[in-house]
């Protein structure tokens, strides 16, 4: 990716002049800097591994929704300071991927981010951003970044209209512009026509044994609309079991789950099941 390194500080933020806008402030620059400090040397043999322990370094960071509704245009958002749970996702797959390559600098991980973030890895406006978490599977399995394994240890598909973010226009402020509305009910259409692999709730225990630690997990709701409410990563702990390392909504900071996946679900009125995909 070209970059130059021109700076300019706007509201508080530090905008870099790179092929696209990117949003961080000072102090999130130097958490990016010092995160990389702290996973030097991190990288396991196993990438499931590696992405684990690299997430627990995030162990306590406060939950904080919409980080990325930044501005009047879409901007490459860095923040350390506060996850959701996708963005707590991204930002670990991004650092993974860096100590894999042995790469530690602030440059690199922007590439990375981006690539994750964005329909086939360029930002190109608010609709490129990867909305709905199965198109984010979908399109970074499209890159080689991950594998959908949800079909390989029991789970089946399913049709499902999705359609929340045009039916609730008013939750995106986005979405007030015609040309951003039209095209996320693009993205819509298209993931209207594409099947979902789910792995049934009550499918998950006996299946917990194919789940391997670094796995990502999404969760399938039956939220009309929505295809997935929230996302972690599996971790299995010290009991044997799979758990979930994830940015909650309950104690509103990274944590391990408590239970084991397939009892945490159980805890969740609108799950439906799982979606797994495994970094490559």
């Amino acid at each position: 990716m070209k970059q130059t390194l021109t700076f300019f500080f706007l509201i508080g933020y530090l905008s870099f002049s790179y092929s696209q806008q990117i949003t961080c402030s000072p102090k999130d620059k130097s958490a990016v800097e010092n995160k990389l400090i702290e996973i030097d040397g991190m990288y396991l043999d196993n990438f499931g591994e590696t992405m684990v322990s690299i997430g627990k370094t995030f162990m306590k960071t406060p939950y904080v929704a919409k980080t990325l509704e930044i501005g009047d245009t879409e901007t490459l958002v860095v923040n350390l300071q506060g996850l959701d749970c996708t963005t707590f996702v991204e930002n670990v797959l991004a650092f993974s991927k860096l100590q894999r390559k042995k790469e530690g600098s602030f440059d690199a991980f922007i590439d990375n981010l981006e690539v994750i973030r964005y329909k086939d890895g360029e930002l190109d406006g608010y609709a490129s951003r990867l909305h709905y978490f199965s198109e984010w599977i979908a399109n970074n399995a499209e890159k080689g970044l991950l594998k959908d394994i949800t079909g390989e240890i029991g789970g089946a598909e399913i049709t499902k209209d999705i359609n929340f973010m045009s039916t609730h226009r008013d939750l995106y402020p986005f979405l007030a512009d015609d040309v951003n509305y039209g095209k996320i009910k693009a993205s819509e259409n298209y993931l209207n026509n594409q099947a979902i692999c789910v792995l049934a709730q009550d499918k998950i225990a006996e299946n917990e044994h194919l789940i391997q630690s670094g796995d990502i997990i999404a969760l399938a709701t039956s939220i009309n609309g929505l295809d997935v409410t929230h996302t972690g990563i599996a971790t299995r702990e010290k009991d044997g079991r799979i758990h979930l390392l994830h940015a909650s909504t309950g104690s509103m900071e990274v944590e391990v789950s408590k239970l084991p996946l397939a009892d945490y679900l159980k805890g969740i009125k609108s799950n439906t099941g799982i979606m797994v995909a495994r970094p490559l």
